[in-house]
């Protein structure tokens, strides 16, 4: 039995204490930056919704672009050292981009730089997390990592885009990017003190960056249960954005109360996210990649509900199991992942799931108006609720996907205790 206590005792440990904190701090930037940004760029004068989009636009396709770079990155270099870079590239995309607000020296160009500066800092930043969680903890405590990594940028997450609001209408824009530029270098400074062991970190055989791509391709396409997965959320990414982003306030706009009505099915997701962590410490699946994949399952429900003009409360009701499904999904797949590849590729082989999943998003944000305004939202909504499961099923006919079983974990009696050096240890041991 897993208790609280000994999941909580893996805070003694430094270094996973500081990884935690280094997380959250960053999340909670992140949070800040979308609102301030939105709102700063839309009050510049002349300003319109296509600079938004040409900005937003700028910050994507370098993210999409170098996603593969930064994995070869993070797989060459200590990890900690490429999250301090993207990190640190973060500050400072966003402190100027706070200086051009507070100065009203704004032109686009440099508007777009800046944003392409973040694109870039995130694509380094993310297959390095990913890779650097196995350098930290234990085998057997995967999980537990994952999970209250994940609590920690729910929580985060939540809390910024809470906050953000209130901060944009008391501080002003300018003044909130700055915030959020501070948090990110408050983080790219902590995370220096995260020092691996020149074991855990040690380079593999260098070889050109496409050679290393292909290494990372051929770990990434010899995994059944892996590149099946990738594709079907390729395809629910799609859905999810056109729902999301789209159909779903156009629906709550014309028949649930407009903008109230849309935050509360939000919330409701959030709260979803957050019980899905705390589901997480105590789910132990022999096969946590089924397990993972049916639960993508009811992540249609809120997308069949409004199409078939239910109540406002039974939307909220399915928005919540969409986040714990969610969620309990990103910690089995991301513990998954960490355990069975190998540790010299796995930043490369993150880079390539991300690269897939996210690949077809803004095909559905492209494509939700004009299919709205061609059947209509609801019918818009019915499918996109039909495509979510239908792939979802798709991906169970895999043998890789249904027959992948974790790892008998040790039972351990006591929580973890942080040897002076700042290593997990058992206590006890």
């Amino acid at each position: 039995m897993h208790s609280v206590r000994r999941d909580l005792g893996m805070l003694r440990d430094r270094r996973f204490a500081l990884l935690l904190a280094v997380r959250t701090i960053s999340v909670l930037g992140s949070g800040f930056a979308p609102v301030a940004l939105a709102f700063g760029v839309l009050a510049l004068p002349g300003s319109t919704a296509t600079t938004l989009s040409v900005v937003l636009t700028a910050e994507a396709l370098p993210m999409v672009a170098f996603m593969l770079v930064g994995g070869v990155i993070a797989d060459r270099l200590p990890r900690h050292r490429v999250m301090m870079a993207g990190e640190g590239l973060n500050a400072a995309a966003y402190l100027s981009l706070a200086a051009m607000m507070l100065t009203g020296w704004a032109p686009v160009p440099a508007l777009v730089t800046a944003a392409a500066v973040s694109g870039v800092a995130t694509a380094i930043f993310f297959p390095a997390l990913t890779g650097i969680v196995p350098d930290v903890v234990p085998t057997e405590r995967l999980q537990t990592a994952n999970a209250l990594l994940g609590l920690g940028t729910n929580i985060s997450r939540v809390a910024g885009l809470v906050l953000s609001g209130g901060a944009v209408v008391l501080l002003g824009a300018g003044w909130s990017l700055a915030v959020s530029g501070a948090m990110f270098a408050v983080a790219a400074t902590m995370v220096t003190a995260l020092r691996l062991t020149p074991a855990e970190r040690a380079a593999a055989e260098r070889h050109s960056v496409l050679a290393d791509l292909r290494e990372g391709w051929r770990e990434f396409a010899s995994r059944q249960w892996l590149w099946v997965v990738v594709a079907q959320f390729s395809i629910l990414v799609m859905a999810v954005q056109a729902a999301h982003g789209v159909l779903g306030p156009l629906v709550a706009k014309e028949s649930l109360g407009g903008a109230p009505a849309w935050s509360a099915v939000l919330a409701g997701e959030a709260v979803g996210m957050i019980a899905g962590i705390l589901v997480t410490l105590r789910l132990r699946p022999r096969r946590p990649i089924l397990v993972a994949t049916l639960l993508t399952l009811p992540t249609a429900l809120p997308y069949l509900l409004l199409g078939s003009s239910a109540p406002l409360w039974a939307v909220v009701a399915a928005a919540v199991v969409m986040g714990i499904c969610f969620d309990v999904f990103g910690v089995l797949w991301n513990t998954t992942m960490q355990r069975e590849v190998p540790p010299e590729a796995l930043s490369r082989v993150s880079s390539y799931d991300a690269l897939g999943s996210l690949m077809f998003g803004p095909i559905g944000l492209l494509v939700a108006g004009p299919v709205a305004i061609a059947i209509g939202p609801r019918p818009a909504l019915l499918a996109c609720a039909v495509i979510v499961a239908g792939v979802s099923l798709l991906a169970l006919l895999s043998p890789g996907v249904r027959g992948l079983r974790a790892p008998v974990e040790e039972t351990v009696e006591e929580p973890v205790a942080a040897a002076p050096d700042g290593t997990p240890a058992e206590a006890g041991a």
